[in-house]
């Protein structure tokens, strides 16, 4: 296991562009150490003979089924946009 001192959270916030005060760095060093340390003890745990499973409870298809129905007309899409076109949206330039 990376001992405390191998937890860069400078670096680590340095890439996020986060501005941590040296308070916050230590706390945040400390609580990932913390958490680091309980993923090594998870790893003691004796799991054989448990199935491998991806969730801990059942999971079923929660999505409604397909069903067609009435649709919006392009007015009452268009309605309530802030600008409009030749029954199209207009939105700003998002790239150069």
């Amino acid at each position: 296991m990376a001992g405390e001192s191998d937890l860069d959270v400078a670096y680590v916030a340095k890439l996020a562009r986060l501005n941590l005060s040296a308070e916050e760095t230590h706390l945040f060093q400390k609580q990932l150490g913390d958490v680091l340390k309980y993923a090594e003890k998870l790893k003691e745990i004796d799991v054989t003979g448990v199935e491998a499973a991806a969730h801990a409870v059942p999971i079923f298809n929660v999505f409604r089924e397909d069903e067609p129905r009435d649709c919006f007309t392009a007015e009452q899409a268009l309605s309530n946009a802030p600008h409009q076109a030749n029954n199209l949206f207009i939105v700003p330039k998002v790239v150069e």
